[in-house]
């Protein structure tokens, strides 16, 4: 393929990631069919994550989890915090072929982004795809992030007395919304 066109390619699949302009506005600004928008868009987030998830996402360890909790405390004078966990509805549109699945109780088709995220908002963990009609509390625990929090796999730090007090072992905890 021309360097040009692949240079433009970049471009266009950046630009809707960045803008959230819609694949109709960008069909209007680029003169390119819809399909070939959506494929832009689709070899550019896999380029991205070919490229970047390496360095922008860390499996956490007991020292990461450790550091998160200091920082927790720095800025919320939460001890024993190592995170906060949500859900986002990224919008979407109806995926050809299904039903309900993806339609979300704010009246739109969606996947859920759940991530566990620090003190300075990064996400320390995420999962994405679960279905829109699918409550927070459900993608949490049937995605793999939220069933390695119950087993050894994300390695939390193992239960401390809370700072300055002589109290038996507390757990290390994650804050949610009631939802969770």
């Amino acid at each position: 393929m021309n360097p040009f066109f692949k240079e433009m390619e970049k471009r266009d699949g950046i630009r809707f990631l960045a803008t959230g302009e819609s694949y109709s506005s960008l069909h209007y600004q680029f003169r390119l069919e819809i399909s070939t928008i959506s494929m832009i868009v689709w070899d550019t987030c896999k380029a991205l994550w070919a490229e970047l998830h390496d360095e922008f996402i860390h499996h956490p360890n007991r020292q990461k989890w450790l550091e998160i909790e200091e920082t927790f405390v720095e800025v919320c004078q939460f001890p024993h915090c190592i995170g906060v966990v949500d859900g986002k509805h990224i919008r979407i549109l109806k995926p050809q072929g299904t039903r309900s699945e993806f339609f979300n109780y704010k009246k739109y088709f969606s996947i859920v982004l759940m991530a566990i995220a620090d003190a300075q908002y990064r996400f320390v963990a995420e999962d994405i795809g679960a279905y829109g009609c699918t409550n927070d509390s459900m993608v949490f625990k049937n995605s793999f992030m939220g069933r390695s929090v119950y087993n050894p796999n994300f390695d939390f730090p193992s239960h401390q007395p809370l700072p300055g007090t002589y109290a038996p072992p507390m757990p290390y905890v994650l804050v949610a919304d009631e939802a969770f």
